[in-house]
């Protein structure tokens, strides 16, 4: 079973680290948080962003890039308004890690300049500084999981009321 990675290197925002905490939760992606956070872990506004999706979140925190980089394997891909390459001229393998810098400085350029092939961006308009954290990586996180299949994802919706099978009648 292929998992995806999504991690949040030195993010500042705690409501945008609910809403990817959220996105983890329901798309069965580990969240891996990178210090130092610009919040506790235990904000209510990180909480209230992410709902009551909490049990289902598989979290994993570490002290710095370099805690972080040590004690995971695999291949990275590091998301950046300052790359040569879209999201989607990436083939994301299984297990791929999706990499994000923080919400006002973004990725390291050092580590970007270390690793060309792999920084990706998500296309805009001329003058538009960047998109909001927790859209990019929803967006990067959905066209990985696209990649794959969806797989173990419902792929399927249910109406509460009717059957997807009778006439709508007028409406």
């Amino acid at each position: 079973m292929s998992t995806l990675n999504l991690v949040l290197i030195e993010p500042q925002i705690p409501q945008n680290t609910g809403n990817i905490a959220r996105t983890c939760a329901a798309t069965g992606a580990r969240l891996h948080l990178v210090g130092p956070l610009g919040f506790q872990v235990t904000d209510a506004k990180l909480k209230r962003a992410g709902l009551d999706y909490w049990h289902l979140l598989d979290i994993t925190t570490y002290t710095s890039s370099a805690d972080f980089f040590e004690k995971n394997q695999g291949t990275f891909y590091y998301f950046t308004t300052k790359a040569p390459h879209t999201y989607v001229d990436i083939a994301y393998p299984d297990n791929a890690y999706l990499v994000f810098g923080r919400e006002d400085a973004g990725l390291p350029e050092e580590l970007l300049r270390r690793n060309p092939d792999s920084c990706v961006r998500l296309p805009m308009i001329e003058g538009a500084r960047s998109l909001n954290l927790s859209n990019t990586v929803a967006v990067a996180a959905y066209e990985t999981l696209r990649q794959w299949g969806f797989p173990a994802l419902k792929n399927h919706g249910q109406l509460t009321k009717y059957s997807w099978d009778e006439p709508a009648n007028g409406l």
